[in-house]
């Protein structure tokens, strides 16, 4: 799991240029994101204070890709509720003049767009003439630095593109005159209304609107069942960047991530935005690439961060995945499985088919199905981990099926009763998960014949 970093972002839109975008910083390491944040072409305008302003209207898509890095690299994101709306609102340029693009196609195009502009900005592209062509601006310049190469511009804004290169500034000012002689003036052309509301959100902010709100209490240090639910997207992301062997895939919807193991006998799913106590999480093991399941194990979207944590942990040490096809449940592998619980002086009580072990301040608990486990080839919840009033109503909860292997049962055992996790205190508005999803190219099924698509 990526360590924290004392360092807090809330993101938030500019209060006087609406699709603009203003980081606020604190914590002893909010040097780390500022940095960060410059990386990906911020303004400060201030101590531990940024603005994002493009001249394609983007910020909210760039500030969410913004935000998943930083808290992937465990520093923590706050989104305001006007920012995350912008964020999640879909929408398109009107009249846009090349209808056939996607909308994923007309963003790369305004990103190209946003880089001749930034070129440009920062002294990197020199526009040596322009001219408006009858229809919008066009303009010559070379990039500077060794073999630089001088370029053709044609467009304005999110529009302008490079329509042709050239390899010395000479040659292209020929054949810039040659086109627009007469219209052919020196410099770069005026900025455009876009260009001109850009500078202005990079130079100009009013502090007061930008400030955080109430202060927010440290976290506290809970019970590991007690702890905030967290972002299991940067979970999902961290985990996937430390283990190679495993692979991310899609599959038709972009809800929904799947990680399989190199040897296709254990796969990941993740589906985002899953309501509190509705399933965000299954883990699923099989004897072959292509055979039914051996066992399979789920959390809801609410599971504290940690939890899961161990649970991708233990995943990664590849340790108990060979469990035995058809192995009955026996009093020995429910022992090894609680062990940890009944050390920890959690209170045992046996209610008909139900086995229960539940924490000393009653806030959570482990059930065994006596029932459900001589069923092993159906994969019914037999083991449940729930947290709150009680295993009907739960805060979170977790499930595993019979021959879930007793070492990861021992795992989570472990986990529950010695581990501890932090809680933020405070009533005040809690920051907005962050949820970016960039679509990938699509993924050819597995070369055995079993595809991706086959649900968990």
């Amino acid at each position: 799991m990526t360590p924290p970093i004392d360092a807090h972002v809330r993101l938030d839109t500019h209060p006087t240029h609406p699709s603009a975008v203003t980081a606020v910083l604190t914590g002893s390491q909010a040097r780390i994101a500022l940095m960060a944040l410059e990386a990906a072409d911020w303004t400060v305008l201030a101590d531990n204070v940024l603005v994002l302003a493009r001249i394609d209207h983007e910020e909210p898509y760039w500030a969410k890709d913004a935000a998943k890095h930083l808290s992937a690299s465990g520093i923590t994101v706050e989104n305001t509720p006007r920012l995350q709306k912008a964020m999640d609102e879909e929408w398109t340029w009107a009249n846009y003049p090349m209808p056939w693009c996607t909308r994923s196609e007309i963003r790369e195009v305004s990103n190209q767009a946003q880089k001749i502009h930034d070129d440009v900005r920062h002294g990197h592209l020199l526009i040596h003439a322009h001219a408006h062509d009858g229809h919008t601006t066009v303009a010559v310049g070379t990039y500077l630095g060794r073999n630089g190469k001088s370029v053709y511009l044609h467009g304005e804004d999110h529009l302008r593109q490079v329509a042709d290169t050239f390899d010395s500034p000479a040659q292209a000012l020929l054949a810039f005159e040659k086109i627009h002689g007469t219209d052919m003036r020196p410099g770069p052309a005026p900025l455009t209304d876009t260009e001109r509301a850009a500078v202005e959100a990079r130079t100009t902010l009013d502090l007061g609107a930008a400030k955080p709100g109430p202060h927010r209490p440290e976290p506290e240090t809970v019970p590991i069942y007690l702890a905030d639910a967290g972002d299991h997207d940067a979970l999902l992301d961290s985990f996937l960047d430390r283990h190679g062997e495993y692979e991310k895939w899609r599959t038709w919807s972009d809800d929904t991530t799947h990680a399989i193991h190199e040897s296709q006998t254990l796969r990941i799913e993740r589906v985002d935005e899953t309501p509190a106590h509705e399933t965000a999480w299954t883990v699923a093991a099989y004897e072959t690439p292509v055979s039914d399941r051996m066992w399979v194990h789920t959390a809801t979207g609410a599971t504290p961060a940690p939890v899961i944590a161990e649970l991708l942990n233990h995943l990664a040490d590849g340790d108990g995945w060979d469990t035995t096809t058809g192995a009955p449940v026996d009093e020995k592998m429910v022992t090894a499985a609680t062990q940890p619980l009944s050390d920890a002086g959690w209170k045992h009580t046996v209610d008909g088919r139900w086995i229960r072990w539940t924490s000393p301040d009653g806030n959570v608990g482990v059930q065994f199905d006596a029932f459900t486990a001589q069923h092993p080839n159906q994969n019914l919840a037999t083991w449940t981990v729930w947290a709150g009033p009680g295993p009907d109503r739960p805060t979170w909860a977790i499930t595993a099926s019979p021959r879930t292997p007793s070492s990861l049962l021992a795992d989570l055992s472990e986990t529950l009763a010695r581990g501890t996790g932090t809680r933020r205190t405070d009533t005040a508005e809690r920051p907005c998960s962050v949820q970016l999803r960039p679509s990938p190219p699509g993924i050819s099924p597995p070369a055995t014949g079993h595809t991706v698509s086959r649900g968990l």
